[in-house]
């Protein structure tokens, strides 16, 4: 039976904000003086559209404020879920400076005893380790201060209060913080984004808050919560797979840079005109096809025109982005669109890496490529040179190649990656501004990197290509919610590369937040490392709605084709069951953990079926797993049939699962059986 999310005391609470803008949770402050809500003593209402979708209705709001001073308010709600999100700008319409703008953001309170925070960390350091605040015995603030939202803490919150609780969440790829305080009954929520804001607004200017997404739940369950997010974010959230409008569906990459026989760095730098063919023949000829191929980077020319190449400092792939243009040495005429026709041909798509937001050797792209050497940001000190996106002349030229080199070569996806915290060089450049310009150069550039993404996803769909980006900032920097309505994080961290033990931890813990999100298929001593092991085990700890895998084909050891051709077709079996409910049936532990089970499970309420991934890891000394299916009703039956031996076990709500030996892995089909009497 399929769940039912709806909430009428949510849609109650719309209804009445949308009748009284002053309850709206919005905080700024203007010249000094603090506003809260939207105030008809200071905003002029103008006019206000109402745009329907299934599901939900978006209210527009147009507003004047403070002379020539326009506000915009964006207000959604989802009548399918109770779940209210808001986004508001300010743009600058008068002849004259406005104003100063600081502190744009959220201030919100709910009301229920027993507060916890729920949540987890970010990429990188904190790798997506889970957390849990007693809100009782004191405050719980986050700040994301680099530039890349994901990197260190993670912009998704479930707050339970009372008999139920609210999932939160902030849409805003730049620096944003968080706070909750909790005080005689009622929780204080406060956030904004674009840390340290204090700006006026030029003549034609804009600014906007981040998205906030409010979705209130009735049941004080942490795994009811997850799944009644997972549900919302896949209905509403997820981006489309086509201009038509298709739902996105589970699929599998390749990269075939470790399979030319040349040097490689990393990405595709070894790739060219001749090694690609080898390579797609054998993956056909062995039935081990995938659905896209990933060209990573170190394809492009550098900006004095040669050709980039691996293990050479100044000339490997870091150090020659900019171009965006194929390298004619390795890519002489038309044969990169004959690769991309050959892939189509045989049902692949081909994906491609870009990183638009750093450039290197702007003296020679200015001569060589038409660049402004005006638009690259650096500091004296630093390597990294940003690419100002957030100039319009700028975003144009950068956003123009881009889409020019996929157009010309009919690439379905843009992979795109971020390799700079960017938010000193954003703030040297406010500096460069003068007083009160804090945070003006970070609020063009995000408003100009969704518009970015926007413009290629109309470029790639329009050939048939893909409605969607591949979301990347050195792994999972850019995973924030906006972000995630344009793009799917194909690999969710750059350390998810490595051992079987992180890859689950990672899965227990991110899955609940963002339920499309892939990782490789091999564990490695190192993320680099071109050699791994590729076993059941590791494929089933790797079975996402995005398979990345890693493997070679002309340069193959001979059995390597069985373990690929197992590994894809069990997960082709498993992969509808991936965005269905998802349950954690294991406490958390850490990436480096290898000493307990790790189990989950996926479930459809709507056939009664689903599949149950469990692991005995490396130095696990138990012998036996005891689960509880969270879905499972008192009397009801449910059968478990292990794929491996082909044993079918009628179990109820409890049962027990018996491992041989450490490092072992049991995929178990559920089904829903005749109700116990």
């Amino acid at each position: 039976m399929k769940r039912n999310y709806e909430n009428r005391e949510a849609d109650r609470r719309y209804a009445a904000l949308c009748a009284d803008l002053t309850q709206l949770p919005l905080t700024f402050v203007y010249n000094g003086t603090r506003y809260n809500g939207v105030d008809p003593a200071f905003f002029t209402h103008k006019k206000t559209d109402t745009e329907p979708f299934p599901g939900g209705e978006t209210k527009r709001f147009f507003f004047d404020f403070d002379r020539g001073i326009e506000m915009r308010l964006a207000l959604t709600h989802y009548f399918t879920h109770g779940v209210t999100e808001w986004t508001v700008w300010f743009e600058n319409a008068s002849a004259g400076n406005s104003g100063v703008f600081e502190d744009l953001g959220i201030c919100a309170v709910y009301e229920g005893g027993r507060p916890v925070l729920k949540g987890i960390l970010g990429d990188h350091v904190n790798r997506y380790r889970p957390y849990s605040v007693d809100l009782t015995g004191g405050e719980a603030f986050f700040s994301s201060d680099s530039g890349r939202a994901t990197h260190e803490f993670f912009p998704y919150f479930n707050l339970e209060f009372g008999e139920g609780g609210a999932m939160l969440a902030l849409g805003w790829a730049g620096t944003w913080r968080a706070r909750f305080s909790y005080e005689n009954g009622k929780t204080l929520f406060r956030a904004a984004s674009v840390n340290g804001l204090k700006t006026f607004l030029k003549p034609g200017e804009t600014i906007r808050s981040a998205l906030f997404v409010s979705a209130p739940y009735r049941v004080r369950d942490e795994r009811y919560a997850a799944n009644f997010w997972r549900s919302w974010f896949i209905r509403h959230n997820l981006p489309r797979a086509d201009a038509a409008g298709a739902p996105l569906t589970p699929f599998s990459t390749c990269c075939l840079m470790s399979d030319t026989g040349l040097p490689n760095s990393d990405g595709s730098i070894s790739e060219r005109y001749t090694t690609w063919r080898p390579s797609l023949e054998k993956m056909l000829a062995e039935n081990v096809k995938v659905d896209f191929r990933w060209f990573d980077a170190g394809w492009y020319i550098a900006p004095d025109k040669s050709s980039a190449q691996p293990y050479v400092r100044g000339h490997d792939w870091w150090d020659t982005v900019g171009t965006w243009e194929l390298d004619p040495v390795k890519w002489p005429g038309k044969t990169f669109l004959e690769s991309t026709e050959f892939a189509r041909a045989y049902g692949m798509k081909t994906l491609v890496w870009f990183e638009p937001e750093r450039v290197t050797d702007p003296e020679n792209l200015a001569l060589n490529f038409g660049y402004d050497p005006a638009w690259a940001i650096r500091m004296p000190g630093s390597p990294v040179i940003s690419n100002n996106i957030g100039n319009p002349a700028c975003a144009a030229w950068t956003t123009g190649r881009i889409t020019k080199m996929l157009r010309e070569n009919r690439v379905e996806l843009y992979r795109e990656d971020n390799n700079c915290d960017a938010a000193a060089l954003w703030a040297q450049l406010d500096a460069e501004e003068g007083e009160n310009r804090r945070g003006i150069t970070e609020s063009r550039f995000i408003i100009a990197h969704y518009q970015m993404w926007d413009e290629i996803i109309a470029c790639t769909s329009s050939y048939g290509g893909c409605a969607f980006v591949d979301s990347c900032a050195s792994g999972g920097g850019r995973n924030d919610l906006e972000s995630m309505r344009r793009g799917v994080p194909i690999l969710r961290s750059d350390s998810d590369r490595t051992s079987s033990a992180l890859r689950l931890s990672m899965t227990s813990s991110f899955n609940k937040w963002i339920p499309f999100c892939g990782a490789n298929t091999k564990e490695k001593e190192s993320e680099l490392a071109p050699k791994g092991i590729s076993d059941k085990y590791v494929w089933r700890a790797s079975y996402l709605p995005i398979l990345n895998v890693d493997a070679q084909f002309v340069y193959a050891d001979e059995g390597d084709f069985d373990i690929l051709r197992f590994g894809l077709k069990e997960w082709k079996r498993v992969s509808p069951y991936l965005l269905c409910e998802f349950y954690v049936l294991t406490d958390p532990h850490g990436g480096e953990d290898r000493s307990g089970f790790t189990a989950f499970c996926y479930f459809d309420p709507e056939s009664e079926s689903g599949v149950l991934l469990a692991f005995r890891q490396e130095e696990c000394a138990e012998s036996a797993l005891h689960i509880s299916l969270p879905f499972a009703q008192e009397g009801e039956s449910y059968t478990l049939t292990d794929e491996d031996s082909g044993e079918e076990t009628s179990v109820g709500k409890d049962s027990s699962l018996f491992f041989e030996a450490p490092r072992s892995s049991k995929l178990l089909w559920i089904r829903k059986g005749e109700d116990r009497k």
